[in-house]
């Protein structure tokens, strides 16, 4: 990575991490110091990619608030506030937001009645897909599209999985990774179908290198086979509760 560094947003995990939310796995059991040696060892890679590392402030009352992706989505010098799907992750997006203003960027809202998880957003190319899942509704993808102009913006049906970027994400030339199962693919332009569910979940860390999780080595193998520069991070707790290596961050 050139240049002025990229900032990445990471917040840590707070004291109520295992009573987080899950909705389509069975509760497993999360250990709270196992998570944050994850977690550190997770920016500690962002770090060694290139990031400058600005944690959002605490949000203890809220176990899910280390998962910071799903509270904003940011692009060219604009920022997003989500509208958490989930009632109870509501109170996260203050924190995020005022972190993104201290960053100087220009701060936009959808506005009540609608719902979005940053984790439903993503990406690829010139294009912004959606994830249409149980957190993100239509009102809010009809408010995304003149919010982030310039972009294509493409509704993606999601069903089995939490978010759309929970079934697919980019790589760095844009193209579309992910378990097609899970997703609408009559929209997409393609979608290489990821050897195990984990591997749908990368996270781009540079024009080269991505990082998916331990979770996931078929993927991890078939990346680096095809030219990739693979970062594989064990973040086992964070599985736990349906989160995965985008989840944990908001790459600016």
């Amino acid at each position: 990575m050139t240049g002025a560094p990229r900032t990445a947003l990471v917040r840590a995990p707070g004291p109520r991490l295992a009573e987080g939310l899950v909705t389509h796995l069975t509760r497993a059991p999360v250990d709270l110091g196992l998570a944050r040696a994850q977690h550190d060892a997770y920016v500690a890679a962002l770090a060694d990619a290139g990031f400058a590392i600005r944690y959002v402030e605490p949000a203890d009352d809220c176990p899910d608030a280390v998962f910071v992706e799903d509270t904003a989505i940011v692009s060219g010098g604009r920022a997003i506030l989500a509208s958490p799907g989930a009632p109870e992750r509501r109170p996260e997006v203050a924190g995020t937001e005022r972190a993104l203003r201290d960053l100087g960027l220009e701060i936009h809202a959808l506005g009540e009645g609608c719902t979005l998880d940053g984790g439903d957003v993503l990406l690829a190319g010139d294009t912004w897909y959606v994830g249409r899942s149980g957190r993100t509704d239509d009102e809010a993808l009809c408010r995304f599209a003149p919010l982030m102009p310039g972009r294509r913006v493409v509704g993606v049906k999601v069903g089995g999985v939490l978010h759309l970027k929970t079934a697919m994400t980019a790589l760095p030339d844009g193209s579309l990774i992910g378990s097609p199962e899970h997703v609408d693919t009559a929209g997409l332009p393609g979608l290489l179908v990821a050897p195990e569910p984990a591997g749908a979940r990368v996270l781009v860390l540079g024009d080269e290198q991505v990082m998916v999780a331990a979770s996931a080595p078929r993927t991890a193998a078939r990346l680096r086979a095809d030219g990739w520069r693979v970062t594989v991070l064990d973040i086992g707790q964070f599985e736990a509760l349906e989160g995965s290596v985008t989840c944990l961050s908001i790459l600016i």
